[in-house]
């Protein structure tokens, strides 16, 4: 399993937010691509870069994520409010490794699965949690839909990995929905990169222990507050 560091972007500032409410924003850099090379130079291996104004206010910003993705050379996934395919291609353009949709898989699942026929190793749907149940629009709505039939729909269109976010522990420092994670990959068997409440080393080697399609924890505010290093977490992963 490896650590992602996560960044995520509102009005061009790398933010956290407590359970996705903007009320309770954090702000921890004036300058996203600043904060990509950042990790990169202490060796991460993989970003995972959020656009929070189009997931919440459907105004993406396009500019600033091309300029993350060509900022650095390790592979970066891009998401957030990713409705339409002509995003997915200018953001694969500018060089995304992976591209995550999440509303439109509900919404407008045709987008996901022409995606998945262009790029069908590049392509994650994010599964987020809330109650047990599926989480949209920037977290503001919850659908009808588990999780676990969410799973299995995108897994029949041909999606290789789901990124699961626990709602409720995302920016809380709690510790990461253990039971969750295990019980969605018991049923699915996708890869996971799992998300939401890691602050710890104890954390993410639970979170290794959980699954072995548990493959990547994303992680926010742990490494923004300097809960422990990406170094101490390559080393406690080995």
């Amino acid at each position: 399993m490896i650590l992602v560091p996560a960044i995520d972007v509102r009005a061009g500032k790398v933010v956290r937010l407590k359970q996705g409410r903007v009320q309770d924003e954090e702000v921890y850099g004036s300058d996203p691509t600043e904060a990509a090379r950042r990790w990169e130079a202490e060796g991460a291996r993989r970003l995972h870069l959020v656009d929070l104004d189009a997931a919440i206010e459907r105004r993406p910003q396009t500019e600033v994520v091309e300029a993350v993705i060509r900022a650095v050379k390790i592979p970066v996934e891009a998401g957030g409010g990713l409705r339409s395919l002509e995003q997915a291609m200018r953001y694969r353009e500018a060089g995304a490794d992976r591209v995550i949709f999440g509303t439109a898989a509900l919404s407008d699942p045709g987008v996901v699965q022409e995606a998945l026929r262009r790029w069908p190793e590049a392509v994650a749907v994010a599964v987020d949690a809330r109650r047990g149940r599926v989480s949209v629009a920037g977290w503001k709505e919850i659908a009808s839909l588990r999780i676990g039939e969410l799973a299995e729909r995108v897994k029949s269109w041909g999606v290789q990995r789901i990124q699961y976010t626990d709602v409720s522990r995302d920016g809380t420092l709690r510790g990461p929905n253990i039971s969750g994670v295990t019980e969605l990959a018991k049923t699915v068997g996708l890869q996971i990169s799992a998300a939401g409440g890691i602050s710890s080393l104890e954390d993410l080697l639970r979170l290794r222990e959980s699954s072995p399609f548990v493959d990547e924890a994303i992680v926010g505010k742990a490494l923004y507050e300097g809960r422990f290093t990406l170094a101490e977490a390559e080393q406690a992963l080995a």
